[in-house]
């Protein structure tokens, strides 16, 4: 299972920068959710997926007195998935503003600072 999951976390990581790479702002960022749902999926993986009891110490104890779950890799992805979907949120917000300002959604077109028939910078000093 968990080769498994290692292959699913590279096809994921992989698509994710190929996405980013992209010159397309949406592209972009269906990028980078996917991106960060490698790494959480990378982080539950590390965390070893297994299906033992609830990760709770029965009272009187000070250590389980079986195997159980690992609840520190739980908590990052729960915490992982409401941050990398507000930023979403925040970057889809952003990308519209733009494409409604600059009327494009490729990176090359919303050169504002740039003009076109500049001098190129030089290339050593």
């Amino acid at each position: 299972m968990d080769y498994i999951l290692a292959a699913l976390v590279g096809v994921f990581v992989s698509l994710g920068i190929y996405l980013l790479l992209s010159r397309s702002v949406i592209r972009m960022l269906i990028g980078m959710t996917i991106l960060g749902n490698g790494v959480n999926l990378l982080i539950f993986t590390a965390g070893r997926v297994t299906r033992e009891v609830a990760p709770i110490v029965p009272g009187g104890l000070d250590v389980p007195a079986g195997p159980i779950a690992n609840p520190l890799p739980q908590a990052l992805i729960l915490t992982a998935i409401v941050i990398g979907f507000s930023m979403f949120s925040f970057l889809l917000v952003l990308a519209f503003r733009a494409y409604k300002s600059l009327d494009a959604d490729n990176t090359d077109t919303m050169r504002l600072a740039e003009p076109e028939n500049a001098p190129q910078p030089p290339l050593s000093y």
